[in-house]
């Protein structure tokens, strides 16, 4: 698992890359440490019909398109980055771990 990621994965996907003039220090990334990033980790899809889901009610299980114990998506801003599992934080709240990171070369 590599800790480096390019930020321009991370940013918008119209907008052009910066040119590379050299190699970058944790210090030239100072100025995008406080712009905030939305994570999210999906289990699984599940596709249905609107009369389908019309009819779920309290205690309805949706099956997802992963097994147990698959690796989960975690996304950062809408995008694929990395592969993980779910984790316990504590006795009540959930937390991922990063297995693997996702790299793309393919902008939507």
């Amino acid at each position: 698992m590599s800790d480096n990621m390019d930020l321009t994965e991370l940013g918008d996907a119209n907008a052009p890359a910066p040119e590379p003039t050299g190699p970058r220090t944790a210090r030239d990334l100072e100025a995008v440490y406080d712009i905030p990033v939305t994570v999210s980790a999906v289990l699984g899809k599940a596709t249905m019909q609107v009369s389908q889901l019309l009819k779920l009610g309290r205690g309805a299980v949706v099956e997802l398109d992963r097994k147990l114990g698959e690796a989960i998506d975690i996304y950062v801003n809408n995008r694929l980055v990395a592969r993980g599992e779910v984790v316990m934080v504590d006795d009540n709240r959930l937390g991922v771990t990063m297995t693997e990171i996702v790299k793309s070369d393919q902008r939507p």
